[in-house]
């Protein structure tokens, strides 16, 4: 008999790869489909396959071709899967037998593929040991270690050591496979810190203090979004370097902000919670249904200094020039600075992705600059951590617009924790640690 939280885990494996779903929306599809068919209790184990097997493939198919005389590109998709699949369990997972994983991909493969597929699948997995993971560390050429150890594709490590040394490397890389952990915003304008602390510990919740103020982080993330608490806007799921953009922008009550690539509303909405709803915020974004969550985000939230409108930042407008007090633009990126909560990412990726991402990057920024006033301030952050992506755009419109300066960015005793990751020349660069993601955040000042 088929184990059918494998098999939904397979399924949402074979989406990612085949028809390059993200791993997050392919998973919350399939558990939807069959959620009458499993245990609420299966769905972390489930979700564990899912991002487990993603995250890793690079070195699960490292250790697949230890053992396969048939090239990767000759197996069939869904047998690929199903090996990922009971490697991931073998290697990665303590509390599942050997016996259970190789039994139970077995199973799966007479289902996927025929018998001489379920012998190759058996085949292969009673040779997998645990130490095959521990002997990619022996691999003498740096990058290709980091590469298999790390599951981290060489082009992405090839970008880091442009930045950084071979260790900083590896344990940027290594970074980018911790488990992420859940932070939440408190909505300062519907409750304090310490009332919903004792919401939340009403509800069996285990709360920790946040590095910044206004956040708590989570031990358990189950169903949050259904929570009362959270349909009636006390809080947000929001990283603390994502919110950390919000602080540094620093908006002051009564101000006129452009958020130019809002969606879907995490910071725009901090903002008008610092600016204790206040002011007005333009949030424009290039998509309508984008627009759309950063709309019932300002409802959920009690936000009303919000005014949403579908524009494309990249399109220079000189009806907004000189407008606006300050500017916010976290810009699309490539987001390897976020392969904790999205795996997938690095394998959408690709080295040539970077010029089209860094055009679109400069438009922005070149054209949105335009609509700040004399000593207005506007901030360029990122999800990124690739240089091309960050510092090399802020020089390259320095070069061009001598009106313009960096600010140093400078925090006080509340965010005394991000100190270590201001550059020499002003900005932060974040990488992937135990704590947050990876961002890239630059305050710009238009001279008077």
């Amino acid at each position: 008999m088929i184990d059918k939280k494998r098999e939904i885990a397979l399924k949402a494996l074979h989406e990612i790869s085949i028809k390059e779903a993200y791993s997050n929306i392919a998973l919350d599809n399939i558990i939807k489909i069959n959620r009458n068919k499993i245990d609420e209790r299966d769905i972390g184990f489930i979700s564990e396959l899912v991002y487990g097997v993603t995250t890793w493939r690079l070195t699960l198919d490292a250790i697949i071709n230890k053992y396969s005389k048939i090239k990767l590109k000759k197996i069939s998709q869904w047998i690929l899967e199903i090996l990922r699949l009971g490697i991931y369990q073998i290697i990665f997972l303590d509390k599942i037998p050997k016996s259970a994983a190789v039994n139970e991909s077995v199973s799966l493969a007479k289902r996927y593929g025929h018998k001489s597929s379920a012998n190759f699948v058996n085949a292969i997995l009673r040779k997998v040991e645990k130490n095959d993971y521990e002997e990619l560390f022996k691999i003498e050429n740096d990058m290709e270690r980091i590469s298999k150890t790390s599951s981290m594709p060489i082009w992405i490590i090839e970008e880091l050591l442009k930045n950084n040394n071979i260790e900083e490397v590896e344990k940027i890389c290594m970074n980018s496979n911790l488990r992420p952990k859940t932070s939440i915003r408190v909505n300062n304008l519907k409750t304090n810190k310490q009332q919903l602390i004792k919401e939340l510990s009403e509800q069996n919740y285990v709360v920790e203090e946040g590095i910044l103020e206004d956040f708590l982080i989570l031990n358990r993330t189950k169903n949050i979004e259904n929570m009362e608490i959270f349909k009636n806007g006390l809080f947000t799921i929001q990283d603390e370097v994502a919110g950390l953009v919000s602080i540094i922008l620093n908006p002051g009550k009564d101000e006129k902000i452009l958020d130019a690539c809002s969606a879907p509303g995490g910071k725009t909405t901090y903002l008008a919670e610092i600016m204790k709803n206040t002011g007005e915020i333009n949030a424009w974004d290039i998509y309508k249904h984008r627009l759309k969550l950063v709309e019932e985000n300002a409802n959920r939230l009690g936000i009303k200094n919000i005014e949403i409108q579908e524009k494309d930042a990249s399109i220079y407008d000189e009806v907004y020039e000189n407008e606006y007090d300050k500017i916010l633009l976290d810009v699309p990126c490539l987001g390897i600075g976020v392969l904790k909560r999205k795996p997938d990412i690095k394998w959408k990726r690709k080295k040539e992705d970077i010029q089209e991402i860094t055009k679109i990057q400069q438009q922005i920024l070149q054209n949105c600059s335009k609509y700040l006033k004399k000593g207005g301030k506007l901030v360029y952050s990122t999800c990124s951590i690739i240089n091309n992506e960050n510092e090399n755009i802020i020089n390259k419109f320095l070069e061009k617009n001598k009106h313009f300066r960096i600010e140093k960015i400078k925090l006080d005793n509340n965010y005394k924790f991000f100190e270590k990751y201001i550059q020499n020349n002003g900005c932060l660069q974040v990488y992937q640690n135990e704590e947050t993601d990876g961002f890239f955040i630059s305050l710009i000042v238009k001279n008077k």
